[in-house]
């Protein structure tokens, strides 16, 4: 089984450079330093499946040159994990079939009220088609290909993590119970969320990725939804513990 993970966006809800700021992060010249909000895409044999559309899901698939997808998958309802969805319009007509969208119930809520119209004008020509597809359990197959949900916390709100194949993929998260983190024994990758030095209140903070990514066990690390508050990309890296390593927009990594 062939398994290719592209890294469309590593950055926070700002994303980098934040719009008004001038640290040293945001008018850093290398590019593994310019990032949009982050999600990914993952790739098992011929099944091509999107994690989270977010507002620059646009400049992510052109710049990826991704022009199907089979399905998408939403790790929780914000924005900077939703608010693109109606960019898949071209990819909806192009299938001509409605896009599956695998999700919570409480994400399903928040896409039917930001995007009614989907529903309401289910006929206009113009309006994307998408299938809500419910988690029926941890495990559930899209084209064949076994994912298994993780469970984790984002503050006070639940979010989902995904494992396919040897790939987790763990972000917004700022708690994980042990149970939970048995299902990523055994991945060969992980994709975890890692936002600043400083503590947060609904995020893992570099410490708490570390130590996480410490009892995973996994032996490559890539941290992702990283902020403009950290080093730049260079000198961070350096910093990371054998295993560790930042995300980067563009990145492609074939299992």
């Amino acid at each position: 089984m062939k398994q290719k993970i592209t890294i469309l966006g590593s950055g926070t809800s700002q994303g980098i450079p934040v719009i008004g700021c001038h640290c040293k992060s945001c008018n850093s010249s290398d590019r593994k330093d310019k990032r949009f909000r982050t999600s990914a895409f993952i790739e098992v044999d011929k099944v091509k499946l999107l994690i989270d559309a977010g507002p620059d899901l646009r400049m992510q698939l052109l710049a990826n040159s991704i022009e199907d997808l089979d399905a998408v998958l939403f790790t929780h309802e914000h924005q900077d994990h939703t608010a693109g969805l109606d960019d898949l319009r071209p990819i909806v007509f192009k299938q001509k079939k409605a896009m599956p969208l695998w999700c919570s119930t409480q994400v399903q809520r928040r896409l039917i009220e930001q995007y009614s119209y989907t529903l309401t004008n289910a006929e206009y020509p113009g309006v994307p088609k998408f299938q809500y597809c419910n988690f029926n359990g941890d495990y559930f197959k899209i084209q064949g290909v076994e994912v298994l949900r993780i469970h984790a916390k984002h503050g006070q709100m639940d979010v989902s993590g995904f494992r396919i194949g040897d790939i987790t993929y763990l972000t917004d998260l700022n708690f994980i119970s042990n149970e939970e983190l048995k299902k990523v024994f055994g991945s060969k990758l992980l994709i975890l969320g890692c936002l600043r030095r400083e503590s947060h209140h609904s995020h893992f903070n570099l410490e708490e990725a570390i130590e996480v990514g410490l009892k995973s066990n996994v032996p490559r690390i890539l941290f992702t939804h990283l902020s403009h508050h950290f080093e730049i990309h260079g000198e961070l890296s350096a910093l990371l513990p054998s295993g560790f390593e930042l995300a980067f927009d563009g990145q492609t990594i074939e299992l």
